[in-house]
C-alpha cells in the first residue's frame, strides 16, 4: 500500500491525538539549515571519504552545490512533494546529497537497510510508492530489480558511483547529476524550498522489523529540526568536530545524528568504507565524538581483554593497576564526589603510563563524546571502559521519537541509566512500568496504519513499548520490552533482557534469548564468540573431533556462568536449561537488525524444535 500525499497525510493517520503538533518558534527544515551552515563555513571539509592515497575532502559549499544539483535533478525526473525517493545502500556522500536533495523539493528520504532481502526491499518500495530508488552496488541492485515488476510505480532506478558504466535500465549517478544542471529550475526549487512547512512529512523511517515487517516511521521536519536543533544545544558540536558514519542511513540514529544534526552543527564527517574497517578508520579519523551500538563497544571489549591476557610480568601488573585506578576514579566522579588527592595523582600516573597509549591505539585520544544507544548494555561494560579512563556514556531513543529522548552528559552519568530527559522532553512512567515520553520529537504515526498509530500513541504521550523506572533524581532506567515479558505459566512476568544482557556479559556467550512463555521455567538459546571460544579451547588445552560448542568442557563453564546470572535472579527468572546453537545470529540471516539487535521472535521461531527438546528432555527427567 503507498504512503498517501501530504494533502491527504493526516487523515490517513488517523491518530486520536492532535497530530501534526506544532514546532516551537525557529523551525528551519534541514536541507535550508545545510545551506546556512555552507554559507557559514565555505570551504571548512564537510565530509571526507577513503581512497587508496587516504580521506578525500568535500568543502560545505561544494555539499551544498551537490544537494541543489540533485534536487533540480529529481524535479526533472517529476518527483512530486510528498513522494518518497527510496536509497538503498552503505552510508556514501550519495545517500546524504540525495536525501538532502529531495527534502529540498518537499519529497522525502525513505531509506533501506543494506542487508535487505528481496522481500524486504519490495515491501519498502511498494508501502512508500517511491518513484526513484538510489542503490550503491550491483549486488544490491540485483535484488531491487528482482521485485522490480512487482512495484509499478518505481520509474527510475539509479545507481551511486561505480567505477565502470551504470547497468543496463539504471541511470548511472553522473548522469543523474547532469540533468540537475538546468539553471532553470532553480526558480522551482526555490519556491519548494521555501514552500516546506513544521508539519510537512521530511522523512520515513522504515523500522528494523524485530517483531514483525517493518512500518514507515512518517517524521515532519518539525520533528526533525527541533530534535536536531536541541542535540546541538545540548552536546555542543562545532565545526572543530569530527564524526564516523557508519552505522546504517536508514537507521534513525545515524539519519538524525550524521544528516540533520550536522547540517544544524557543521561537523565534519567522516564516511567508512566498510563495517570491517571501522577499527583502522578510527585510528585514522581520531573522532571527537562518537556513537556505537553495544555490540562495537562488546567487541571492542573483547580485543583489549585478548591484549591484556597476553601481557605478562611489570606490565600485566601494571594494566591491572590502571585499569583499577580508571575504575574507582571514575566511580567517584560520576556519583559526584571528588576522587581525592590520592587517587586523583595515580590516576594521572596511570593515564601516562596505560590510559593515554590505550586511548591512542583506539583512536579515541582526542574523543571528548563517547556515546552506546540503539540497544541496551550491560553496566559492567562501561565500568570496563572507565577503567581505561573511557567514559561511554548512554543515548535513549526509538525512531518514533525522532531518535534521542534521553542522554548522559559529563556531570550528568550514572551507569546504569540512560541519562535525564532531553531538554524540551517530558517522561513519565506509566502504571504498567512502561515508559510515557511527550515532546515536540514525537513522530505523527505509522503511515497507512492507523490502528497501529493508535496504539503507539496516548494523546501526546508516545507509548515506547519499553519498561522502566524514574530515580528521584530524574534519571531513567530500562528495565525490559514490554512485549516481550515472558508470561509463564504460573502467571509471572519475567523481562528477558536483563537475563540475556547478564548472560552475554559470561566470556564464552556472543548472543542469549530467554524462553519460557507459557512454560512452568525458563530456558536459553546460547551462541559462542568464536574468538572467545578459540581462547578457551587454547588455554584448556581442548582437542578431539567433535565441534567444540558441544565440548564437556566448554558446556561445563557455560552451566557455571548460568548459575552465577542465576543468583543474581528472582528464582522465577533462573535459567534451568540452556542450547548452545551451532551458528551465530547474523543480519545476513535475519536473526539481526542492522544495528545489531536480536529479532527474539524469528530466533525462537527457527528454533522451537531446540526449545521444545529443553522442556522434553526435561520433563522426561522429572518421570525417570
Amino acid at each position: 500500500m503507498a504512503l498517501p500525499s501530504l494533502a491527504t497525510l493526516p487523515e490517513a493517520l488517523d491518530t486520536a491525538s492532535p497530530s501534526l503538533r506544532p514546532a516551537p518558534d525557529g523551525f528551519v527544515p534541514a536541507p535550508t539549515r545545510l545551506l546556512q551552515t555552507a554559507q557559514r563555513l565555505g570551504t571548512h571539509p564537510a565530509y571526507l571519504v577513503r581512497d587508496a592515497q587516504g580521506w578525500q575532502p568535500t568543502s560545505w559549499q561544494d555539499y551544498a552545490r551537490e544537494v541543489r544539483q540533485a534536487a533540480r535533478a529529481l524535479l526533472s525526473l517529476g518527483v512530486q512533494p510528498g513522494q518518497a525517493v527510496a536509497i538503498l545502500g552503505f552510508n556514501r556522500p550519495e545517500w546524504a546529497v540525495m536525501a538532502f536533495g529531495a527534502m529540498a523539493i518537499g519529497a522525502l528520504p525513505a531509506g533501506i537497510y543494506w542487508t535487505s532481502s528481496t522481500k524486504d526491499i519490495e515491501h519498502v518500495l511498494s508501502h512508500s510508492g517511491a518513484p526513484v530508488l538510489l542503490v550503491d552496488d550491483e549486488d544490491r541492485l540485483r535484488k531491487a530489480l528482482a521485485c522490480r515488476e512487482r512495484v509499478p510505480g518505481l520509474r527510475h532506478v539509479l545507481m551511486m558511483k561505480l567505477s565502470g558504466p551504470a547497468p543496463v535500465g539504471t541511470l548511472s549517478w553522473e548522469g543523474f547529476m547532469a540533468r540537475g544542471q538546468d539553471s532553470s529550475l532553480d526558480a522551482e526549487l526555490d519556491a519548494r524550498l521555501d514552500a516546506i512547512r513544521p508539519e510537512d512529512v521530511g522523512s520515513l523511517i522504515y523500522t528494523s522489523g524485530t517483531t514483525g515487517p517493518s512500518k514507515a516511521v512518517v517524521l515532519t521536519h518539525g520533528n526533525l529540526s527541533w530534535t536536531a536543533a536541541a542535540l546541538r544545544r545540548t552536546v555542543g558540536a562545532t565545526e572543530q568536530d569530527r564524526v564516523l558514519s557508519y552505522l546504517p542511513f536508514a537507521h534513525i540514529a545515524e539519519q538524525l545524528g550524521c544528516l540533520h544534526n550536522q547540517a544544524c552543527s557543521g561537523f565534519t564527517v567522516y564516511f567508512a568504507r566498510t563495517m570491517e574497517e571501522l577499527g583502522d578508520h578510527l585510528k585514522e579519523v581520531h573522532p571527537t565524538i562518537f556513537f556505537g551500538v553495544p555490540r562495537v563497544w562488546e567487541k571492542m571489549q573483547a580485543a583489549i581483554e585478548d591484549k591484556l591476557k597476553q601481557a605478562s610480568g611489570v606490565k600485566a601488573a601494571m594494566a591491572r593497576w590502571a585499569l583499577g585506578v580508571g575504575r574507582q576514579w571514575h566511580a567517584a566522579s560520576l556519583e559526584g564526589r571528588a576522587p581525592g588527592l590520592a587517587l586523583t595523582l595515580q590516576k594521572r600516573l596511570a593515564s601516562r603510563l596505560v590510559h593515554d597509549k590505550v586511548k591512542t591505539a583506539l583512536g579515541f585520544d582526542q574523543a571528548r563524546l563517547l556515546i552506546s544507544g540503539a540497544a541496551p548494555i550491560a553496566p559492567d561494560k562501561l565500568r570496563f571502559f572507565t577503567g581505561l579512563d573511557l567514559v561511554v556514556r548512554e543515548l535513549y531513543g526509538q525512531s518514533e521519537a525522532c531518535g534521542p529522548s534521553t542522554l548522559s552528559l559529563p556531570g550528568q552519568t550514572r551507569l546504569g541509566s540512560v541519562g535525564k530527559a532531553l531538554p524540551g522532553t517530558q517522561i513519565r512512567i506509566a502504571d504498567d512500568g512502561e515508559v510515557l515520553i511527550r515532546g515536540p520529537h514525537i513522530f505523527q504515526g505509522y503511515g497507512g496504519q492507523p490502528e497501529a498509530t493508535r496504539e503507539a500513541l496516548d494523546g501526546e504521550w508516545l507509548r515506547s513499548g519499553d519498561l522502566g523506572h524514574l530515580d528521584k533524581d530524574g534519571y531513567l532506567f530500562i528495565t525490559g520490552r514490554k512485549k516481550d515479558l515472558i508470561i509463564t505459566s504460573g502467571g509471572k512476568n519475567v523481562s528477558p533482557g536483563n537475563i540475556e544482557a547478564a548472560l552475554m556479559d559470561t566470556p564464552l556467550v556472543e548472543h542469549a534469548v530467554a524462553c519460557g512463555d507459557g512454560r512452568h521455567f525458563l530456558t536459553a538459546l546460547l551462541t559462542l564468540d568464536p574468538s572467545a571460544l578459540a581462547a578457551f579451547a587454547q588455554t584448556h588445552g581442548l582437542s578431539g573431533n567433535g565441534p567444540l560448542h558441544e565440548h564437556p568442557e566448554v558446556l561445563k563453564a557455560l552451566q557455571a556462568a548460568v548459575d552465577q546470572v542465576n543468583e543474581q535472579q528472582a528464582r522465577v527468572a533462573h535459567i534451568r536449561r540452556f542450547a548452545v546453537l551451532r551458528q551465530p545470529f547474523t543480519i545476513e540471516g535475519g536473526e539481526l537488525t542492522a544495528t545489531m539487535k536480536v529479532k527474539r521472535k524469528v530466533v525462537i521461531d527457527r528454533h522451537q524444535a531446540v526449545i521444545e527438546g529443553l522442556y522434553a528432555a526435561a520433563a522426561q527427567e522429572r518421570q525417570g
